[in-house]
């Protein structure tokens, strides 16, 4: 019995997040890089991605989210998780159960913590102008981190911080920097482990900034980036579907939902297995998709479970269709179309479409 029925599919290259984890790897050397697998690893799926960086030699890998830990543990139990994201006096026991590293991020969290008589690990996080999570006063920060030192089951694991603006304002990105800086200059005692860069941030300045020793690296692993003149990155992920069915228009005929599309002359139409419910959304009404290498418009509003394209002769039932990757239709591309970013394209692939993993070139 198949698996899959429907054509619709994300083809993962596991070989390309190997490739981008091993050039910046090599770049940020002898710090190390932690892969960022949370949102399912960006849509790309964060067990396979997890068991693949593991075959790298990886053992340290963070997530947003409790949950998202829980799962990767129990695919690779060894492993260390940082838990970046909101987690609270409700989490402890899970975190110590489990051996989960959990982030303390303000002063009532980290007073519940003290109350602790079971060891948990942590990383401290400081807001250096994010102006998010993280403790905002210097002076709170070495208060908690001198209690730290006086108790004997606090384990404190490492100190971060995070940059907003490594991709777009150096000015803003250098001052949360020198911030971050003079801090770890007052503090009691350093932890074994200091990070701040995220991936614009580790590609660009982390040599700059002796006082670390790991990066965080999450979209640069996908192949992906805000920056410009990143040459070396390869996407990681095709999202491609199948014509599956054809039809032929007249004149002045009109499709979809709100007939928002008129035939101005005879035309053929092929209908797609794949919607807004698959992160299609109705915005790419106007964009393109690929077939054989030439662009056919997408037409009329995009359904829950289908689009519809415009097409010529030269397309034929069961062909291919290229909905977003790398060439033609970059994934960036896709992010201009919608006026968004390519986290957003990438993490809005919806759980119904398989991912189906390669670890060498091959064409779906």
């Amino acid at each position: 019995m198949a698996k899959h029925h429907r054509p619709t599919q994300a083809a993962i290259y596991l070989h390309h997040i190997g490739h981008n984890y091993t050039h910046v790897q090599q770049t940020i050397a002898p710090k190390t890089v932690i892969p960022v697998l949370k949102a399912n690893a960006y849509g790309h799926g964060s067990v396979p991605v997890a068991r693949y960086l593991y075959r790298l030699g990886v053992r340290l890998f963070a997530v947003s989210l409790m949950e998202e830990a829980l799962e990767l543990k129990d695919a690779l139990p060894d492993i260390d998780v940082l838990v970046m994201g909101l987690t609270g006096p409700k989490d402890f026991e899970t975190a110590v159960n489990r051996d989960v590293i959990i982030t303390v991020f303000d002063e009532s969290v980290a007073e519940e913590l003290l109350k602790r008589t079971h060891s948990i690990r942590f990383h401290l996080k400081v807001d250096t102008g994010m102006n998010r999570l993280g403790f905002k006063h210097d002076e709170d920060v070495i208060a908690f981190m001198q209690r730290v030192k006086a108790e004997s089951n606090l384990r404190m694991e490492g100190i971060y911080t995070h940059f907003a603006t490594a991709d777009s304002n150096p000015e803003y990105y250098r001052y949360q920097q020198e911030r971050f800086a003079l801090l770890l200059k007052k503090i009691p005692f350093t932890p074994p482990m200091v990070h701040a860069s995220n991936s614009s941030s580790a590609i660009k300045y982390e040599q700059a900034m002796p006082y670390t020793t790991h990066a965080r690296v999450g979209i640069l692993l996908y192949g992906l980036t805000l920056d410009k003149g990143l040459d070396f990155l390869k996407p990681a992920m095709r999202l491609t579907t199948r014509v599956m069915h054809l039809k032929q228009l007249q004149k002045g005929e009109r499709i979809s939902y709100n007939i928002t599309y008129e035939a101005t002359t005879d035309e053929r139409i092929a209908v797609l297995p794949i919607g807004y419910a698959d992160g299609l959304i109705r915005k790419n009404q106007g964009g393109d998709v690929s077939i054989h290498g030439k662009r056919y418009p997408i037409v009329g509003r995009v359904c829950m479970d289908q689009t519809l394209i415009r097409v010529d002769e030269d397309v034929k039932l069961n062909d291919c269709v290229h909905i977003m990757g790398d060439n033609p239709i970059h994934i960036d591309e896709v992010a201009e179309r919608l006026d968004t970013i390519n986290y957003e394209v990438v993490t809005q692939v919806g759980a119904r479409v398989p991912r189906v993993y390669y670890d060498k070139e091959v064409t779906p």
